[in-house]
């Protein structure tokens, strides 16, 4: 096949919204959501004799994603001018960084979900810089004129600029999900792409498999979600392999990804560097970060995602794809590891963390999402649901009776066991409370006994029905079982 011949080299320009109350350089709110052009002041709108200020918040959320993926953090950057002329930007430039980014020459490892043995691949990252957004335009409230919405102007991002290394659309979805973890891990940025709260370019070439020169780049901008990132790109290789094997050649423009027709059009020729006449922002001092600022930042970052994942594995037992699943959000891993502390005594602790790592990801996620509720918000807290996994490790209840307290506990206060006995779910393992009603149960049915005894070995599931039946409560079936099975083969001698 003709696209065969031809490999993909793809880099992802990663913008996401840092999660401070007020903007880059100003006091102004940078929350989401507001009528338009509420959240706006003299800084972010460029008013004549207005100083900014950087939020002070800024440089270390920065510097904890430069260290949580390997970058080489700048003693001293700068932040700069970058001139571009659009209604959205009221200044006429935006401030950011150009030749001494805060953040350079790191990497991420991506492990794909559905093949973990394969090796991982390290994708480079080349920077990632502090800037400032835009403004918004809005073309379809008006048939005659573009409306202007200020409010972002002004709210803090870093971009996270990656090498070329990424080869396929598979590959960037994988890469954008990880930067999503990543900087949610950190605390540092939301990660909500219908908010705005993290974007991205994609910049796409095609060569010849074996080349290493790279081809002309198209850039598609406009893509707010995982899926069209990963549908853009595939577009965008497709039409760059039809227009090379017609003879044609590739023009470095931007591309608008439309998510109705599911294709990129053409926007505009690409800029250059030079075209947007970067220099140094006179108003703003150098950043500089010491020894002891990164080294405390440092000291200050979670355990991230791939780290935990493996401790749960090696330390805990748990199977590769529980500590992915339970790994993906840091709220659902601190939770189940609170619930692993609440359960100090409830058996071996292989199979403690099992039975953890299973309601959590059977019962806890599903009600997380069936409810729509974040973590902070699930109301059973972990030592109460550890109540729950506690009778069911001891056998006191079965699965059956686990589901139905865990939904209990959804909507009533009240403790696991305390549910379980005013339910009467509490399975009763007893001989002596058990024999009698299996012994009426063998009196009442001397033909299947016979059938039994002769080989018929099945029927004990018939036995054990009707000793569930009768009693008026949780008999466990195993212990039923087993009575059963004695007191036929007491018959047989």
């Amino acid at each position: 096949m003709r696209d065969e011949k031809y490999e993909a080299v793809i880099g992802l320009e990663v913008h996401c919204q840092l999660a401070t109350d007020s903007k880059a350089f100003s006091p102004e709110s940078a929350s989401f959501g507001a009528e338009p052009n509420r959240h706006i002041d003299p800084v972010s709108l460029g008013h004549p004799g207005t100083l900014p200020v950087l939020n002070d918040r800024v440089v270390p959320f920065s510097v904890r994603m430069g260290l949580a993926t390997h970058c080489a953090i700048a003693p001293r950057s700068e932040l700069a001018r970058k001139h571009y002329f659009y209604p959205d930007l009221p200044k006429g430039y935006q401030i950011t960084q150009y030749d001494t980014p805060i953040c350079a020459g790191g990497y991420l490892d991506l492990i794909d979900p559905e093949f973990p043995d394969v090796t991982p691949r390290r994708i480079g990252i080349t920077r990632i810089h502090i800037e400032e957004d835009a403004g918004k335009s809005v073309h379809d409230l008006d048939v005659v004129d573009t409306l202007l919405d200020y409010n972002r102007c002004g709210v803090p991002l870093i971009e996270i600029v990656s090498e070329p290394d990424l080869r396929t659309p598979r590959e960037a979805f994988l890469y954008l999900q990880k930067i999503r973890q990543i900087v949610r891990y950190l605390d540092i940025c939301d990660g909500n792409m219908e908010e705005g709260s993290l974007r991205c370019d994609a910049n796409v070439s095609i060569r010849r498999r074996g080349e290493t020169r790279l081809g002309t780049k198209a850039e598609i901008k406009n893509v707010n979600s995982f899926r069209n990132v990963e549908r853009a790109i595939a577009y965008e290789i497709r039409r760059q392999v039809e227009i090379v094997e017609g003879g044609g050649e590739i023009r470095q423009e931007t591309r608008l990804w439309d998510a109705v027709k599911l294709e990129t059009r053409s926007m505009r020729s690409k800029e250059f560097a030079h075209d947007y006449r970067y220099f140094p922002d006179p108003d703003l001092v150098p950043i500089v970060v010491g020894d002891a600022l990164r080294q405390a930042l440092e000291a200050s970052l979670p355990e991230l995602p791939e780290a935990r994942s493996a401790r749960y594995v090696e330390q805990l037992g748990l199977p590769a794809y529980d500590a992915q699943v339970l790994t993906e959000e840091r709220p659902v891993a601190d939770y189940f590891e609170a619930l692993l502390t609440a359960l100090p005594d409830a058996g071996e602790a292989t199979g403690r963390a099992k039975a953890a790592s299973n309601f959590v990801m059977s019962h806890v996620m599903r009600a997380l999402n069936e409810r729509g509720l974040e973590m902070a918000k699930f109301p059973i807290a972990p030592v109460r649901l550890a109540g729950l996994v506690r009778l069911r490790l001891s056998n006191s209840i079965n699965s059956s009776a686990a589901h139905e307290l865990f939904e209990a506990m959804l909507d009533a206060p009240d403790e696991a066991e305390a549910l379980a006995s005013a339910r009467n779910l509490i399975q009763v393992s007893d001989t002596s409370a058990l024999l009698p009603i299996v012994q009426d149960v063998l009196d009442e049915h001397p033909a299947e006994v016979a059938l039994y005894l002769s080989g018929k070995q099945g029927l004990i599931g018939f036995f054990v029905g009707q000793v569930m039946k009768r009693y008026p409560g949780s008999p466990d079936p195993k212990a039923v079982r087993t009575i059963i099975a004695e007191q036929v083969a007491s018959r047989n001698v």
